[in-house]
């Protein structure tokens, strides 16, 4: 069945799906491989915010406590964050802060987290604590301004509602959200401050209750902030983890449940940020790495924007570390790049999105049609993607009538279509093929690197009363993105391909000055 795409726009797309990107711990900014992955995402996808944590971990260096003349005493260092922010605002990237995990030398017990041991326990003294967040976000006002640091979302701590991550309870979180967030807007009454940055799993009954805390105690909070993953039970392997796949619906679910949950509170009209998502909680799945991944993603990126402020992809790049360092250059990392820069298929769906016009023409279950305020139409479409694991659709046929230049263009369009699927841009695969290489080569890397690349094909559609008419088949876990631009056609009417051999009625002619 042909759709016939509207001419006149529904709607403007939304910019959710690029508003925050994740990464991991702070202080792997200050590496070069790190830099040189960021500067790429920038590049192609161009994020506005990043998240990650450990801001005030011991590896950022910032809390240090020390004895002098008898009396405790902390000096605040900025050696470290300074760095860090400097590089992201030079990238075009503002930092969407995340105040956790606590400094050893404030912690109250020494129960940490992931490989790199960021502790998760309340901090010893809160009068100290507070201090800390006033040091870090009068430093941060006082070097980049008050009206920049102003847009850059606070968040208080990360993922309060599991164990491995906050050695209290919910009572304590929220002693813990009152001292910071009143710290914060002691600083500067403009900040934004929020939370409580949920893992998925809680019941309503947790952020309600957090809900009713802030109003009975009239707390400020300027967002709501949640986590959404759609993976099962774990079955590991060495160095990996296998999980079911909820349905991609489930991501949506996820990011939408926060307005039903809070209606008839006081947070129930606040900006709404899911501030980490993925298909699966671990950083060793290999399902990151594969096609079916971003043919699996691509529904909630183009639908997210309708129940989310934003949604905050898990995590740029495999330059990361919670379960350790990683073994492989295809280990199952959240990143959109592995270490060394090879694209994965879920980049090139970040990087198709970012070329998709603001004007959505039509929207449907496997594809998206816009158009830019130039003229040029562009569509994302996408084969199904089933999480059951059952065979992957081969020849999946989407057939668009699409609106090209005014009602009555009769000319043509210049078409352009790139596209990844698990026969091409699918390093992940030609790696497989070599004998997954735990240390590859130059050579194998430079190959690497080429089989990411999307296949590209290009041609001429004819427009006849302002339509050009596009039959799309897809491979087996594909995501296309086709780009049409009405052709203003300049060839001179002295033109003929016969002559390109030196043919035609005066090829044999002399050549005059």
């Amino acid at each position: 069945m042909r759709i016939v795409v509207p001419r006149q726009p529904t709607a403007r797309l939304s910019d959710a799906w690029r508003h925050c990107v994740g990464t991991g711990r702070l202080d792997l900014a200050l590496r070069r491989d790190y830099q040189e992955s960021l500067a790429l995402v920038q590049r192609d996808i161009g994020f506005r915010y990043i998240r990650g944590h450990g801001l005030l971990s011991d590896g950022m260096g910032i809390h240090h406590p020390y004895r002098h003349a008898g009396e405790r005493r902390v000096r605040h260092a900025f050696t470290y964050l300074d760095q860090v922010v400097d590089a992201y605002l030079e990238m075009g990237i503002a930092p969407f802060l995340e105040l956790g995990f606590m400094p050893s030398g404030l912690a109250s017990g020494d129960d940490t987290v992931f490989w790199w041991k960021g502790n998760i326990t309340p901090p010893r003294d809160e009068r100290e604590w507070a201090d800390l967040v006033r040091a870090v976000m009068g430093h941060l006002i006082e070097r980049y301004g008050a009206d920049q640091v102003r847009g850059w979302p606070i968040e208080v701590w990360n993922e309060p509602n599991l164990a491995p991550f906050w050695a209290s309870d919910q009572d304590g979180y929220h002693r813990l959200y009152e001292v910071t967030s009143l710290a914060v807007k002691e600083v500067d009454a403009e900040l934004q401050v929020g939370g409580p940055s949920l893992a998925p799993g809680y019941q309503d009954d947790w952020i309600q209750r957090f809900a009713e805390f802030v109003d009975a105690r009239e707390l400020p909070i300027d967002f709501v902030s949640r986590h959404a993953y759609a993976s099962g039970p774990v079955q590991s392997v060495p160095f990996g983890a296998h999980q079911t796949l909820m349905p991609a619906s489930a991501l949506l679910e996820q990011f939408g449940a926060p307005r039903r949950q809070l209606a008839g509170t006081g947070l129930a009209e606040l900006p709404l940020h899911i501030t980490e998502f993925n298909s699966s909680y671990r950083p060793d799945n290999p399902i990151h790495d594969t096609a079916f991944h971003a043919a699996y993603l691509a529904p909630v990126l183009v639908n997210g924007g309708d129940l989310a402020d934003s949604f905050s992809y898990w995590t740029f790049s495999d330059v990361f570390e919670e379960v350790g360092i990683p073994t492989a250059p295809f280990h199952g990392g959240f990143g959109l790049l592995t270490h060394r820069q090879i694209k994965k298929p879920t980049y090139h769906l970040y990087a198709f999105m970012a070329e998709m016009g603001e004007q959505i023409l039509a929207r449907g279950e496997d594809h998206l049609v816009t158009r830019h305020d130039d003229g040029r139409v562009t569509v994302l479409a996408w084969a199904p993607a089933d999480p059951a694991g059952g065979t992957p659709v081969n020849g999946h046929s989407i057939r668009l009538s699409l609106p090209v230049g005014p009602p009555d263009a009769r000319n043509s369009a210049y078409l352009r279509r790139r596209s990844v699927s698990e026969e091409a841009g699918n390093p992940w695969a030609a790696w497989c093929e070599m004998g997954r290489p735990l240390a590859p080569g130059h050579r194998r890397l430079d190959a690497l690197r080429e089989a990411a690349e999307p296949a590209r094909t290009h041609g001429n559609v004819p427009v006849v009363d302002g339509r050009a008419d596009v039959h799309l088949v897809l491979g087996r876990h594909e995501v296309t993105l086709v780009e049409l631009t009405p052709v203003a056609d300049e060839t001179p009417d002295w033109w003929s391909d016969d002559r390109l051999f030196g043919l035609g009625d005066e090829g044999t002619a002399a050549y005059e000055g």
